[in-house]
C-alpha cells in the first residue's frame, strides 16, 4: 500500500506514525512544509518520496503535490493526523479521488456549531450552542440559556482562544478580545458545570477497536489559566468498569452520525449535575503526546495499530489494561529563564520505577507560557497498576517539585 502522509517532521512525534506505516510494510510518501534536505537521515529512511509545499493548510498547493505524487504511481491512501490538517487534507483526498475520511466528516469535526446541530440531530446530549459572527447574537444566546457562557474559535483546538463570561461585564471582554465586533467567527456555548475527561478511540470502518478514557485535573479551561496549578491528564485502566459504559455507547453514536471510518477520534466530555454531555470531537489523536502514555500503559505501539488499521484494515493487538497513565505539567513561578529545580531528586528515588520519563528544561532555559499548554515547560509521565496510586503520585509530584525562574 502506498500512503501520502501530511507533514511527517513536526510535530516531533508525526515522526512515529511514518514509522508505524514504513514498519507494518507501507510505502510512504511525505508532504511538508520543510526542504527534504532539513529532513533527519532516519525519517527519510523512512519514506520512499517527499514534496515540499508552502503550506499544508493551502489547498491549491496540497492538491498539486498530491497529483505529483499519484502521477508516479497509485496513492491508497492520504493521511492526516494534526487538527489544523484534517480539513485541507479530506478536501485533497475528494478531490483526487482518495479514500479516507470524507469532506463532510472533516467539516463537522472542525466547526464546533455544526457538529453540535449534527449530534443534536442524532439524539447526542451537547450544550446548547450557536455559530456567530455577530455581537448582537452572542449577547442575545446569553440572555437566553443565561450565564456563564464559552466562546470560543469555531475551529478551535482544545482550550486555544477560548473565553469563559459569568456576567454581562465579561461577556463584553470576551467581544472584544475574540473580536466578534469586528466579525469574527465564534461559537457561543452553554457552560456545562462538570468534570471534563475525554475518550480517544482507533477505529475501523466505523467500528471502534481500540479505546481510552482519561481525566482531566482540573478541566482544561481553569488549566491553562492558572500558573500555580500543575494540571494532570490520566489515563485510566478501568475502563472496562460498567461506569464508562455511557461514555462508550455515546463514543460510538457520535462516530455513526459523523460518518468517521478508519481513523483515530479524540472526544472531550463532561459529566455533572447535567448527566453526560458531548463536547466536541477530533477526527485524529489527540495532543501532548497522549498515545504516548497510551502505549506505555497498555503494552503496545499505538502508532503501529493506526498503521495496521490503515494499511491492513485489522489490528494485532489490543490494549492490555495493565497500567493505568499520567503526566503532570509544572510550571515556573514566574516568566523569565529557568533558575533551578526544588524537589527532582526526591521524586525519582521515591518513584524511581514508576516515571515513564521527564522534561526538565536546563538553567537558563527560557520559560513558556501557561496558555502553551501542558508540555511547554517542565513535565513528568508515569505509570502505576493501581489509578488511584497514580493520582496520589502524580498530586505528590505536583506539591513537591518546583520550577523556580527569574525575570529577564
Amino acid at each position: 500500500m502506498h500512503v501520502a502522509f501530511v507533514e511527517p517532521a513536526f510535530p516531533k512525534n508525526q515522526r512515529d506514525f511514518v514509522r508505524a506505516l514504513h514498519q507494518v510494510g507501507a510505502r510512504v510518501t511525505g508532504i511538508g512544509e520543510s526542504p527534504a534536505e532539513a529532513l533527519d537521515r532516519e525519517l527519510k529512511s523512512w519514506l520512499s518520496g517527499y514534496e515540499q509545499v508552502r503550506s499544508v493548510t493551502h489547498y491549491e498547493s496540497m492538491l498539486e503535490a498530491t497529483r505529483r505524487i499519484q502521477a508516479r504511481g497509485w496513492v491508497d491512501r492520504l493521511e492526516a493526523t494534526v487538527e489544523a490538517h484534517i480539513e485541507t487534507a479530506a478536501q485533497v483526498r475528494e478531490a483526487c479521488d482518495i479514500p479516507g475520511t470524507s469532506t463532510r466528516t472533516a467539516f463537522l469535526c472542525r466547526d464546533k456549531p455544526a457538529m453540535k446541530d449534527a449530534l443534536r440531530a442524532a439524539g447526542v446530549p451537547c450544550a446548547q450552542s450557536i455559530g456567530t459572527t455577530s455581537a448582537d447574537e452572542v449577547r442575545a444566546f446569553a440572555n437566553q440559556v443565561g450565564f456563564p457562557v464559552i466562546l470560543k474559535p469555531r475551529a478551535a483546538a482544545g482550550a486555544s482562544g477560548t473565553y469563559r463570561a459569568a456576567n454581562p461585564a465579561e461577556l463584553e471582554a470576551a467581544i472584544r478580545d475574540a473580536q466578534v465586533d469586528r466579525g469574527a467567527a465564534v461559537a457561543v456555548e452553554e457552560f456545562i458545570e462538570g468534570h471534563e475527561g475525554f475518550y480517544d478511540t482507533l477505529c475501523i470502518e466505523g467500528q471502534v477497536v481500540a479505546d481510552f478514557a482519561c481525566h482531566y485535573f482540573p478541566n482544561v479551561l481553569e488549566a491553562m489559566r492558572a500558573r500555580w496549578i500543575s494540571p494532570q491528564i490520566l489515563v485510566t485502566n478501568r475502563i472496562g468498569d460498567s461506569s464508562y459504559d455511557e461514555v462508550k455507547r455515546l463514543g460510538q453514536k457520535v462516530i455513526a452520525a459523523l460518518g468517521i471510518g478508519t481513523s483515530a477520534t479524540h472526544m472531550e466530555w463532561f459529566f455533572g449535575p447535567k448527566g453526560l454531555k458531548f463536547s466536541e470531537i477530533g477526527c485524529r489523536p489527540p495532543g501532548v503526546r497522549v498515545w504516548d502514555l497510551y502505549s506505555a500503559a497498555n503494552g503496545m505501539d499505538l502508532y503501529v495499530e493506526w498503521a495496521n488499521a490503515i494499511v491492513h484494515g485489522r489490528v494485532a493487538r489490543r490494549p492490555s489494561r495493565e497500567y493505568s497513565g499520567g503526566m503532570i505539567a509544572l510550571r515556573p513561578d514566574r516568566d523569565g529563564r529557568v533558575v533551578a529545580y526544588e524537589g527532582v531528586e526526591a521524586l525519582q528515588a521515591r518513584f524511581g520505577r514508576w516515571i515513564l520519563d521527564s522534561h526538565f528544561p536546563p538553567p537558563g532555559s527560557p520559560t513558556g507560557t501557561v496558555e502553551g499548554g501542558y508540555m511547554s515547560n517542565a513535565w513528568v509521565r508515569m505509570r502505576h497498576p493501581d489509578y488511584d496510586e497514580l493520582r496520589k503520585m502524580l498530586n505528590w509530584v505536583g506539591e513537591n517539585v518546583r520550577v523556580r525562574a527569574a525575570a529577564i
